[in-house]
């Protein structure tokens, strides 16, 4: 096996009082968007969520074909679900998504997986500096050791775990715009004006898709 992918949904949302990647979106959760784009580029999808209750939540949604885990950690982190995901990943290297990004591209994915052969990290890079951890691919092994020794020394965010990591290679989303022009794949919801704003995205995709097929 040489591709996975972990879906980190342990977030419960206030603002929409409920896990947020169950959030429907065009009568479709959100994480199905994700893994629905994914699904042709990897050989193992898993989804990570926080507690028993929200992992059974998830089951009940997706299929058979997806590995539903369980935070190993009760802090509440991206960098502990990361954790999770990586220490069952039978993967050579692990795509790392969030569940509330329905608009992920997957010519971007594809790139990241190519741009990992033989590196540590593959990690998204904006021109003032900011990275997108959590939209990247690592090398699964590598990337487990250092997320367990930043939790170890009482770390929780992602870059702790990437100061970790040597031979990381950063792309710029400059370049990303070549694939995604409107750098969509990093459109996350947050509010219910987001969903709103992904749901318009969606129609304007598909109007264009329907007006190329004609």
């Amino acid at each position: 096996m040489d591709k996975s992918a972990i879906i980190l949904a342990g977030g419960f949302s206030h603002r929409f009082g409920q896990d947020k990647g169950l959030l429907q979106l065009a009568n479709k959760p959100l994480i199905k968007y994700v893994l629905d784009a994914i699904s042709t580029l990897v050989d193992e999808k898993m989804v990570v969520a926080s507690s028993k209750v929200q992992a059974e939540n998830y089951a009940n949604v997706l299929g058979s074909d997806v590995n539903v885990l369980i935070d190993v950690d009760d802090a509440q982190s991206p960098l502990v679900g990361a954790l999770t995901g990586f220490k069952e990943a039978h993967g050579e290297y692990a795509l790392l998504l969030p569940c509330d990004t329905p608009l992920v591209s997957r010519d971007v994915i594809s790139l990241l997986f190519e741009l990992c052969i033989n590196r540590n990290a593959v990690i998204p890079r904006w021109p003032n500096g900011y990275i997108e951890p959590l939209q990247a691919v690592y090398c699964t092994k590598p990337a487990y050791e250092a997320a367990k020794n930043a939790l170890s020394e009482g770390k929780l965010n992602m870059q702790s775990m990437v100061d970790r990591l040597r031979g990381v290679r950063y792309v710029s989303t400059l370049v990303l715009e070549q694939l995604d022009l409107e750098l969509r794949t990093f459109f996350n919801i947050n509010t219910p004006l987001d969903l709103r704003n992904a749901e318009n995205m969606l129609k304007r995709s598909n109007s264009h898709s329907l007006s190329l097929s004609k």
